[in-house]
């Protein structure tokens, strides 16, 4: 996975939607959700990693830029 949108596109397929209204809060909800499909054994370590990987960059980005708004 390269990016977030095909996170929330892979997401879709298990009928998950996810739509918090906050970007931070969007982040944490896919993580608990491919947390879960790991932990039920429906994805590979592979796919795992990049998600959790690609997850936590994009939640430090946003993290970052609601610091310097503030």
């Amino acid at each position: 996975m390269k990016s977030i949108y095909e996170i929330q596109q892979f997401l879709r397929k298990y009928g998950t939607f996810i739509y918090t209204g906050s970007r931070l809060g969007d982040l944490q909800m896919m993580e608990l959700e491919i947390n879960e499909l790991y932990q039920l054994g429906f994805i590979e370590n592979k796919l795992f990693m990049e998600a959790k990987l690609l997850l936590k960059k994009e939640m430090t980005s946003v993290q970052k830029q609601k610091k310097g708004s503030l």
